[in-house]
């Protein structure tokens, strides 16, 4: 039977409460447990939820340093999207976007998905080129997207300023329909509540000081803020510090940590029916369920686990919006914050196995890591299950920077997020 009421759940999601519900009270941790997952964020409970599921492994715990959802999955800006350039990235991305398409069904809770689509834009003749570059290619996998005229952009995204007088003016645009938005959140309360009532053990208020190997190299547990808790595999998903996680089993990472920011207006009435995303400008836009107007900066130039970041990178992305959506000049910001990710150099996430038996993980995903979650959950889950790698995970090896057969998506992915 479920440890805590649904109907706070609900009542959490409709008045924006970010922490878990309070009913809610972390067990006891077991002295082992099959699978030990560092990370209760939406890609750890995922896993949680398919090694249950799909693999059978209930002997499950999943360790949290705060609270279920307390990290990025609580920060990032709720853009679902699988138009990626690459093939690897447009597989695994893919994989999850029709995931998503079902996941409400599938966890018996509203994720809130909406289809509302994701235009690109472009403002000059080489963005013209890239984007229809990502256009074929998407094709070519399968992948939905197509070429917009600056007037068909405007008919699509009625606020959008395609005036021929401003810095950046919109020569075109590339429209995947089936891309949207869900509840950041939502999906790892969702998952959470799955995972939970297979038998699987979410403990908040956990955190991990140690990972400890045997005589054979391999590694048998963790040493949290709760006890050493034992495990047969140990699977590291904790976004924004996983680096830090890995180095104490003595493996060292290829990432890098920066602060991503964001921010949100105050609410208002719908106004902005989908999602706009500009790499030239650097500034995405979309609106959430409550009203709000969600708009997406950069990264820094600085590594940092800085949950802030410089006020100059918010306030250029905001020069840039108001640009393009002339009518949102007189909106007031309602907050400013700022997520930790993890950036491998290809720009591309690590899927898999380590040097150190037993020992797997999931991170580098930089901004793709809420568009991938329940894909990124589905093949890390049967990664972790089998031993081996996914079909789909397996070209995100950590091996990869070793042998050379990087996945570039750097600037591939039709625009920085």
């Amino acid at each position: 039977m479920s440890r805590y009421s649904i109907f706070s759940l609900a009542r959490n999601a409709l008045s924006g409460h970010r922490n878990w519900p309070r009913q809610w009270r972390s067990p006891e941790p077991r002295r082992e447990y099959d699978v030990v997952i560092v990370g209760a964020g939406g890609h750890g409970l995922a896993t949680a939820y398919y090694l249950a599921k799909e693999h059978r492994i209930q002997s499950v715990a999943v360790l949290e340093k705060g609270w279920l959802g307390g990290g990025n999955t609580g920060r990032n800006t709720t853009i679902i999207r699988s138009n990626y350039l690459q093939d690897e990235s447009a597989a695994i991305y893919e994989h999850a976007l029709k995931l998503w398409e079902g996941l409400s069904a599938e966890l018996n809770y509203n994720v809130m998905y909406s289809p509302r689509g994701v235009m690109m834009l472009a403002h000059s003749v080489h963005d013209n080129q890239v984007l229809k570059r990502h256009i074929y290619a998407n094709r070519l996998n399968g992948i939905d997207n197509e070429w917009l005229s600056p007037e068909e952009a405007k008919r699509f995204c009625p606020p959008l300023n395609i005036g021929r007088n401003i810095r950046y003016p919109v020569t075109g645009a590339a429209l995947q329909r089936r891309g949207g938005t869900a509840r950041h959140d939502a999906v790892a309360w969702g998952y959470a509540r799955g995972a939970d009532g297979m038998g699987v053990d979410i403990i908040e208020n956990c955190e991990v000081t140690g990972l400890r190997r045997g005589a054979d190299g391999a590694v048998t547990g963790c040493d949290t803020t709760r006890g050493f808790i034992g495990a047969k595999k140990v699977a590291v998903v904790a976004a924004g510090h996983t680096s830090v996680v890995m180095a104490m089993a003595g493996v060292r990472m290829p990432i890098e940590s920066y602060p991503l920011q964001a921010l949100v207006s105050e609410p208002v009435k719908p106004v902005f029916p989908c999602v706009v995303m500009s790499n030239s400008v650097h500034a995405y836009i979309s609106q959430s369920d409550k009203g709000e107007l969600v708009i997406g900066a950069g990264t820094d130039a600085y590594v940092s686990y800085s949950q802030n970041g410089g006020l100059h990178v918010a306030e250029h992305t905001l020069d840039a919006i108001c640009e393009l959506f002339p009518e949102f000049r007189r909106m007031r910001m309602l907050r400013n914050w700022g997520g930790i990710v993890d950036v491998t150099p290809d720009r591309s996430p690590i899927i898999g196995l380590t040097p150190v038996a037993g020992l797997y993980v999931n991170c580098g995903w930089g901004t793709g890591g809420f568009k991938a979650t329940p894909g990124s959950g589905h093949v890390f889950a049967a990664t972790v299950a089998r031993g081996e790698p996914h079909p789909i995970a397996a070209p995100f090896t950590l091996d990869r920077f070793r042998t050379g057969r990087l996945i570039d998506e750097a600037a591939a992915a039709a625009v920085a997020h």
